[in-house]
C-alpha cells in the first residue's frame, strides 16, 4: 500500500482533504504531519488515521510515494524542493509560490526527476465547470469572484483568491492566448478592491472579475457558444439558456460539497495518477501561467 504524508494540518486540510482521505484508508496509508501534538493526536482519533509525525523529516524517514503540502505559502518552496530532492512527488495548494522564478524552478525540478508537482486547482475539477469546459464552439467567458466586503492586501487577495478565477477562466478557454491585459484596483488602504484580466485567442474572449467589495459572496462562470449559454453559480447549480428556452440544474443535496467543489475528484486523480506513473492532473504549463498572470497584474 503506497505511503501518502499529509504535511500541515489547518483549516483547509481538515476542511477539504481529510474527510476525503479518511474514506481512502483501504487504498492508501496516511501519514499525518504536525508539530502541534494536541492536534496530531485529535485529528488521528476523528478521522481514524494510525500514522502520525512530528517533522517532515520524520515523515520522509517513512518513504512517502507523495506528500500533500498544506503549509503556509512561504514556505512552499523550499518544502517542495526538499521533497523532489527527496524523489517524493508533491500535491500543493495554491499558489505553489508568489515568486514566479520559483514557480518555474520547481517544475523544471519535477520534470527533471520524472515527478508530479500538482498545484491544487480543485475548480478545474468542479463536475458543473468541467460541464462549461465540455462546450464546444466558445465565444464569450466570464469568470468572477465577488465578496461581500474585502480587506485583503493586494498581493496576498490575487494569489489566494483572485488566482482561482483566472485559473477557471484560462481553464475554460480552448484555443491558444493570443493578447492578455490586466489592471488592479487598490481601495484607500492600499487593499484589493478590484482585480481585472482580460484574453482573447482566435475566437474566445475572456473576462476575470474580482471584486472584493461587491455586497454579496458570489462565484460565478459563464460561457456563451454560438448556440447556447450556460452559468454555473457557486459551483452547485448550473442554468443553460437557448432560444425560448431556460433550464437550470443542481446537485442533490445529499452529493457531497467536497465532490462539488471539486476537491474529491482532484484528490482521487492526483493519487490515481502516483499510483500508476499518470500524467500529471494539473497541466504545469497552464499551473505556471496562472501564476505568471498573477504575478504580471501585481507588476503592471
Amino acid at each position: 500500500m503506497l505511503k501518502i504524508g499529509v504535511l500541515g494540518l489547518g483549516n483547509i486540510a481538515q476542511k477539504a482533504y481529510l474527510p476525503v482521505m479518511a474514506a481512502m484508508q483501504d487504498q492508501y496509508e496516511f501519514h499525518l504531519t504536525t508539530r502541534n501534538p494536541d492536534k496530531r493526536d485529535q485529528l488521528a482519533r476523528q478521522y481514524g488515521f494510525t500514522h502520525t509525525h512530528a517533522s517532515l523529516d520524520d515523515l520522509l524517514a517513512e518513504k512517502p510515494a507523495a506528500v500533500f503540502v498544506h503549509t503556509p505559502t512561504a514556505t512552499h518552496a523550499s518544502i517542495i524542493k526538499q521533497l523532489l530532492l527527496a524523489d517524493v512527488n508533491v500535491y500543493v495548494d495554491k499558489p505553489v509560490s508568489t515568486d514566479l522564478n520559483e514557480v518555474q524552478s520547481l517544475y523544471d525540478l519535477a520534470a527533471a526527476r520524472h515527478l508530479l508537482l500538482t498545484c491544487g486547482f480543485n475548480r478545474r475539477f468542479a463536475p458543473l465547470n468541467q460541464q462549461l469546459k465540455a462546450l464546444p464552439d466558445k465565444r464569450m467567458i466570464t469568470a468572477e469572484k465577488v465578496r461581500e466586503t474585502g480587506g485583503q492586501d493586494i498581493e496576498t487577495a490575487v494569489f489566494d483568491l483572485m488566482i482561482h478565477t483566472v485559473d477557471t477562466g484560462l481553464f475554460l478557454l480552448d484555443e491558444p492566448l493570443v493578447s492578455t491585459s490586466g489592471r488592479i484596483v487598490p481601495t484607500a488602504d492600499d487593499k484589493l478592491g478590484q482585480g481585472y484580466f482580460m484574453a482573447q485567442t482566435a475566437h474566445e474572449q475572456l473576462s476575470v472579475v474580482t471584486n472584493m467589495f461587491g455586497g454579496v459572496n458570489l462565484e460565478q462562470a459563464t460561457v456563451q457558444t454560438t448556440t447556447q449559454r450556460a452559468t454555473v453559480n457557486d459551483l452547485s447549480t448550473i442554468t443553460t439558456a437557448k432560444t425560448a428556452q431556460t433550464q437550470t440544474a443542481a446537485f442533490p443535496d445529499w452529493e457531497p460539497t467536497l465532490e462539488k467543489r471539486g476537491f474529491a475528484p482532484l484528490i482521487r486523480a492526483f493519487l490515481s495518477a502516483v499510483a500508476t506513473h499518470g500524467p500529471n492532473p494539473i497541466d504545469p504549463t497552464s499551473a505556471i501561467t496562472s501564476h505568471a498572470v498573477c504575478r504580471h497584474l501585481l507588476s503592471d
